[in-house]
């Protein structure tokens, strides 16, 4: 259902039925991870104009990974992470199982 990259990846699939009768596919909740077990790669300091995209591109090589920054951050808005230039943000080492 999701490309391996994603957070979603590693989550169940599951099926439920509704009173309509009508099966529907879904995918079991993502719990974040705690921050503090995540393993650092790197810290970054934020630049004006920074974006967790392009944060992603230039250390893990996939811009598409942002998620693992939140995740590191305990952030469940993206953009609260980009907006103070100077504020390290921490970069974690991707986890295959997550």
């Amino acid at each position: 259902m999701f490309e391996p990259g994603s957070r979603y990846y590693h989550l169940e699939t599951l099926t439920h039925k509704g009173e309509d009768r009508v099966s529907r596919r879904y995918v079991k909740r993502r719990f974040l991870p705690r921050a503090e077990n995540l393993r650092t790669l790197v810290e970054i300091a934020v630049d004006d104009g920074d974006r967790l995209d392009l944060i992603c591109a230039r250390t893990l090589g996939n811009s598409e990974q942002y998620w693992r920054i939140c995740d590191a951050e305990n952030a469940m808005n993206p953009e609260t992470l980009e907006q103070e230039p100077g504020r390290l943000l921490r970069v974690p080492v991707p986890e295959v199982n997550q």
